[in-house]
């Protein structure tokens, strides 16, 4: 039979007012409610004005003022005396213009707690599923350095704090962190200090300090923590507390600032090799693995030097925690010792994954 041919039609052109359409659609339900409150307005502000223009024949600036002091319930007196359908067209005006801002004002604080409750919600999701990661108590100048820090580098931080202008701070930071008192079980168990790796103690009290270390020992024995100090004779009791490491950052810069008077190229030397924003050498720790290439071997056995281009500043043995000093290359490495090492950071990233891992 003869052949028929059928004519392909163009896709019909989606006009702006479709588009618009399923924009609402796809829009969340609260939000687009709001959107078609404020377009509502939009278009009783314009007829407010022309009603004006055309029931009392004032000019048009007369009758955006007018609209504008009336669907604002701000009350000065009226422009021009109104005749009596202006006045009901104003009454008509007000009900409807306070009740849909009233609407708008209403709708956008549920929004706006409902989304801060979602957050939250979130937040805590992210926090629950947390491993292995640092819990920094405090967000002081001493806590938020240490944050940017850890965070720098990579390591998952949660930061708790009680105050609520550093809570606001926070949540413009993009940190994960909970909003509460850190001498709260409740609240480190929140944190997830059953699966932390660390706990770092900033808080402005030495005495909240040393409540907060007690607690976190308690609630996990094998948590390694690091407590700042503001009074040096307050050290012994956060050592005791269950502290593993004790710091008083007021003794730190006297003995920085003493090293720069005394020994001027000596911290020069140190401050390249550590700022490790400027440059990306540093000094970093590695331990060696059940397994490892690297494990049974000597220094020089195992052409460190020559394989990495890093340097073996020392040695932390595995059983007895003693440190050797720029080993020697006949110095012998064993699985779990520690190595302290100076070099680039993808030397050292290199030098974990191929001789110190199984």
């Amino acid at each position: 039979g003869p052949s028929v041919c059928f004519a392909h039609r163009p896709a019909m052109a989606t006009t702006p007012w479709e588009a618009f359409i399923r924009w609402l659609a796809r829009m969340d339900p609260s939000r687009r409610e709001i959107l078609l409150a404020g377009l509502s307005l939009l278009v009783l502000f314009a007829i407010g004005t022309a009603g004006y223009v055309l029931l009392e024949n004032w000019t048009v600036a007369d009758g955006i003022y007018m609209t504008f002091i009336t669907l604002s319930t701000i009350g000065f007196q009226e422009v021009h005396t109104l005749s009596a359908a202006g006045r009901f067209f104003t009454l008509g005006l007000g009900v409807t213009g306070i009740g849909l801002l009233s609407f708008v004002a209403v709708r956008s604080a549920q929004l706006f707690f409902a989304s801060e409750r979602l957050h939250e919600r979130r937040m805590m999701k992210r926090i629950r599923d947390l491993s292995d990661h640092y819990i920094v108590c405090g967000h002081g100048r001493v806590g938020q350095r240490l944050a940017e820090d850890l965070h720098r580098e990579g390591k998952k931080v949660v930061v708790i704090d009680i105050d609520e202008d550093v809570i606001a701070d926070l949540h413009e930071t993009g940190y994960l962190y909970m909003a509460g008192d850190a001498e709260e079980e409740d609240v480190l168990r929140t944190a997830g200090i059953d699966r932390a790796r660390g706990l770092i103690l900033t808080l402005p009290q030495d005495s909240s300090n040393v409540f907060v270390a007690l607690t976190a020992r308690e609630m996990n024995p094998d948590l390694f923590i690091l407590a700042r100090t503001v009074d040096h004779d307050n050290r012994s009791k956060l050592l005791n507390a269950g502290a593993d490491k004790v710091i008083a950052p007021a003794e730190v810069g006297a003995d920085r600032m003493a090293q720069v008077v005394l020994r001027p190229h000596t911290d020069e030397f140190l401050e390249h090799v550590l700022h490790t924003n400027a440059l990306s050498r540093q000094i970093d720790e590695v331990q060696v693995h059940e397994r490892a290439p690297l494990a049974g071997q000597t220094l020089a056995e195992s052409n460190f030097r020559q394989q990495f281009e890093a340097i073996v500043i020392g040695i932390i043995d595995a059983e007895t925690g003693t440190m050797t000093f720029n080993p020697s290359p006949a110095e012998r490495i064993d699985a779990g010792d520690i190595l302290i090492v100076m070099g680039e950071t993808d030397v050292i990233d290199a030098l974990r994954a191929r001789v110190c891992t199984p």
